[in-house]
């Protein structure tokens, strides 16, 4: 099983609940995400991905829960991530990641449809809403 972590980075206003979602070039709306690293705890994974995907930073970030029914063969692990403001309402962010992409990031409320997003990303949201709520 692949162990994933997913920073949940909230909007520092909190009114409506909103987290950082991008535009993949290649592969469509989607939720921060990346690979836990071997000996490396999954909320400071989430936190390392973060950084990597949106260059958004946290001081803490708290495991708020983990699932296998997001994607088939991985385990995603959750974290809350409060970010400082001030935060734009929209930002690119160049990623390292696979050859380099570039991000296009805005802020995705929690009650709003997520049918944009991949199945493995509806399937987040709707486990993040469940235990923000």
């Amino acid at each position: 099983m692949i162990h994933k972590a997913c920073p949940i980075a909230l909007h520092p206003d909190g009114t409506p609940l909103r987290l950082a979602a991008f535009t993949h070039p290649a592969a469509g709306l989607q939720l921060v995400k990346g690979s836990i690293e071997p000996g490396e705890a999954p909320a400071k994974a989430a936190a390392r991905e973060l950084y990597e995907e949106s260059g958004l930073e946290t001081k803490s970030a708290i495991p708020i829960g983990h699932s296998t029914d997001i994607a088939d063969g991985q385990h995603w692990h959750f974290a809350l991530c409060r970010v400082a403001p001030p935060v734009r309402a929209a930002w690119q962010h160049f990623c390292h990641d696979d050859g380099g992409h570039l991000f296009k990031f805005h802020w995705h409320a929690l009650d709003a449809p997520a049918d944009s997003f991949a199945p493995a990303f509806q399937n987040a949201l709707n486990w993040i809403a469940a235990h923000l709520r």
